[in-house]
């Protein structure tokens, strides 16, 4: 395997100011390189994340974008190193230009923001899939479980204290996927491809992201058809309108049995205090 690719994380040196006093230091810090989307030969995005899911990554991203609905129409992903970045070239079983055109970007997606690069407001503002789905129903001990167990999964960051994740809950299971990246939304596409390459039922489970909801992580979730949405932050109003118009319930402000439903709350099980 290649020095890059794969890699999450990397020692560096520099120096520590404590009490007034100065001395060397090192620290395991995450890696960030530009990662780049090629479909038919062309370039479709630029993210800058951490090398390593690359698989996942490219299936949840292909997801997100509306290039794919399904995992079968991914044929083949080669990830290549191309000087300081990665070109992750994606075959398609259709390797038609309409909808890569459509959706091109034509600039690099920093790791603070999930739609730079689009092209108009009516992209950025996009209709969502509609998730319908009631065969899913959270307790608060199990929006409180799915919480901590995302905390204590998170390898990487209790390395570096320095990137995101993104799990997939499922009840009576726990948590059966976990991705982090340097990137809120990277995490999230990195799931959204695990949980479709690992062949779970979206529509059964709950994602829960260590970020706050941002409309993009709802128009993600929505992508992937998960009909719950946890968050440790809380939501913007625009990301609440969308889940409204998604059909997704959204759980913010998540401490242990204590949180906050802003859209769907008959998803969440009966013998939970509601307060109006």
């Amino acid at each position: 395997m290649s020095d890059l690719i794969g890699s999450t994380a990397r020692m560096v040196g520099g120096l520590k100011a404590s009490r007034g006093l100065v001395s060397s230091s090192s620290r395991l810090v995450p890696e960030e390189v530009p990662i780049a989307f090629s479909y038919a030969g062309s370039t479709h995005a630029v993210m800058m994340a951490t090398p390593a899911d690359l698989e996942d990554f490219a299936v949840g991203f292909s997801l997100a974008e509306g290039i794919i609905e399904r995992a079968d129409e991914v044929v083949a992903i080669e990830a290549i190193e191309a000087g300081e970045g990665i070109d992750v070239q994606v075959t398609l079983k259709d390797m038609t230009a309409e909808a890569l055109i459509a959706r091109r970007r034509r600039m690099a997606g920093p790791v603070g923001c999930g739609l730079c690069g689009i092209e108009s407001i009516e992209q950025a503002t996009r209709p969502v899939r509609s998730v319908g789905s009631d065969d899913v129903r959270l307790t608060a001990r199990e929006i409180a479980d799915a919480t901590s167990m995302l905390a204590a999964a998170q390898d990487l960051n209790r390395q570096t204290r320095a990137v995101h994740a993104a799990g997939f809950y499922c009840p009576h299971e726990g948590l059966v996927a976990i991705r982090e990246d340097v990137g809120r939304h990277n995490a999230l596409d990195k799931l959204a491809g695990a949980v479709l390459l690992g062949g779970w039922t979206a529509s059964l489970g709950a994602v829960v992201v260590t970020s706050r909801l941002s409309v993009e992580m709802v128009q993600k979730t929505a992508a992937l058809g998960v009909p719950i949405l946890i968050a440790i932050s809380a939501p913007t109003a625009l990301a609440i309108r969308t889940a409204t118009a998604a059909g997704i319930t959204l759980i913010g402000i998540a401490r242990d049995e204590d949180f906050e439903i802003f859209t769907r709350p008959d998803r969440v099980a009966e013998g939970v205090p509601m307060h109006v």
